[in-house]
């Protein structure tokens, strides 16, 4: 077991007093993907780190465990709870802002679309941002989320400390100097080691990004991949299935004024109104779908297109149908033959299908315990499979990005996804795969324990922190044992 420099936990005590905070029951917790859901017993929106610590101290009474969910956008089960759930949206404050060191301190449940705001009135930013800023600052670390860039790192590679308030009730502070072999299982913590109360990131000066998307061929993009690399600080780009046709988006910082090629018949009517209507009439007929990404491809995505805005404006983008998404990350230098060989396989099995672009990014390896980038450049792979609502989401959650999106629309019939997903994680553990934990993966604790090198050592500090498991949940168990 490895050594945690702990102090003595105060003792439990027993609730013979009113709640500060009121658990509600009956709420419905569903992803923002509509992909999992829970009914949890209680679930409790807390103010202060004293309510917290009620709500823990009333779990280990009742023998309930605890999650914390952020913005419920993680595709799998990660965030379900059948005890007791917190929700940390009013614990959302600015705590710091340090414009000598260039970093901000936050509470764990700010959203990032807030935290980006803020920033702007100090002429800060940070360096690197998800597709999705409706997410919480806890949770955006807590799975590992990233974006694109060689250069840099997943998002966790950005904070610099945080503290965490352990079952116990005790509050560690962790950093690289302070309770450092914590700090880099804490940075990606699977909402399993404690409750986040705080994080401070490391931030850059404000900067705005040109965006240049344009068109060229899976081939062409594989051969010259080190030149795309070089050429742009964050680059990536998009693969439509079934065909050769690539998307290639280039993203620097800038100092031209802000413009946009944005159009809301292209984008909507066509991009998303149109296309949604396609892909439900290919569930019924699959030989569709490759003729639809040629399609589409042609018309949205066979020109140049420019774009310039504030980097979280660029960064950040709306996510406008409900996926089923897999995202792993493998070694650099196996983008090719990974790409090619899972072309491959939907050529040879005319029944896979796949109906949006596989995005194709790429991070810095890093030191932290359970970063898919563990100590290796990398390259993530992200597959989406249609996902068809019918009904409203019912999702709890105020500033939900799903509500501006019209739900009453009669395309409830689920894709089969199965023989997909079967045939691309095949590919990915043989090329050395990591899946992103956000995201759904197959894989249990033996897969994990070969796939993650520091897998044992988190292990030992989760079991060190957290004896009782309150913090775990079905899909945790998954992981862990």
């Amino acid at each position: 077991m490895i050594p945690i420099p702990l102090g003595s936990p105060p003792a439990p005590r027993a609730l013979s007093f009113p709640l500060q905070v009121q658990g509600q029951g009956g709420v419905k917790f569903q992803n923002w993907a509509g992909t999992y859901g829970s009914s949890p017993e209680l679930f409790f929106r807390p103010r202060s780190v004293d309510e917290i610590r009620e709500i823990l101290e009333l779990a280990r009474q009742r023998d309930k465990r605890v999650k914390v969910v952020g913005g419920g956008h993680s595709p799998s089960d990660i965030a379900c709870s059948e005890d007791f759930m917190i929700h940390m949206g009013k614990i959302n404050r600015i705590l710091q802002v340090d414009k000598d060191k260039q970093q901000v301190t936050v509470e764990a449940g700010i959203l990032l679309s807030e935290l980006n705001l803020e920033l702007d009135k100090h002429g800060m930013a940070l360096a690197n941002l998800g597709a999705v800023s409706e997410v919480t600052a806890a949770g955006v670390i807590g799975t590992g989320t990233h974006n694109t860039g060689i250069d840099h790192g997943i998002l966790p590679t950005q904070v610099v400390a945080l503290s965490l308030l352990l079952a116990s009730g005790e509050i560690l502070e962790c950093s690289d100097s302070v309770n450092p072999d914590i700090f880099q299982a804490a940075r990606l913590h699977l909402g399993c080691l404690g409750i986040v109360l705080s994080v401070t990131f490391q931030c850059v000066p404000q900067f705005r990004l040109r965006e240049v998307a344009f068109p060229s061929t899976l081939s062409q993009v594989l051969d010259q991949l080190e030149e795309h690399l070089r050429r742009s600080q964050y680059f990536r780009f998009l693969w439509f299935p079934h065909s050769e046709n690539v998307r290639i988006i280039y993203q620097d910082p800038t100092s031209k004024p802000p413009c946009s090629s944005s159009s809301w018949f292209w984008d909507y009517a066509v991009g998303y109104y149109l296309l949604e209507f396609l892909l439900w009439i290919s569930s019924f007929i699959p030989g569709l779908v490759a003729w639809i990404n040629r399609g589409f491809f042609w018309l949205l995505f066979n020109s140049r297109v420019e774009n310039v805005a504030q980097s979280h404006r660029i960064f950040s983008y709306e996510c406008r149908f409900r996926q089923h998404v897999q995202d792993w990350a493998i070694p650099i230098g196996k983008t090719k033959e990974a790409l090619l060989e899972l072309k491959a396989a939907l050529e040879r099995n005319p029944e896979l299908v796949a109906h949006f672009p596989v995005e194709i990014r790429f991070s810095r390896g890093d030191e932290i315990l359970l970063s898919p980038c563990f100590r290796r450049d990398s390259c993530y792979i992200n597959v989406i499979m249609y996902r068809a609502i019918s009904q409203p989401c019912p999702s709890p959650f105020p500033g939900c990005c799903c509500f501006p999106i019209p739900l009453s629309r009669p395309y409830g019939k689920d894709i089969p996804r199965l023989e997909y997903w079967r045939t691309y994680e095949r590919i990915m553990k043989k090329h050395g795969g990591r899946p992103h934990w956000a995201k759904a993966h197959s894989c249990t604790r033996k897969d994990l324990e070969k796939m993650y090198p520091a897998f044992p050592k988190f292990c030992a500090i989760r079991e060190k922190l957290d004896p009782t498991g309150i913090f775990l949940n079905a899909y945790l168990e998954k992981v862990f044992y």
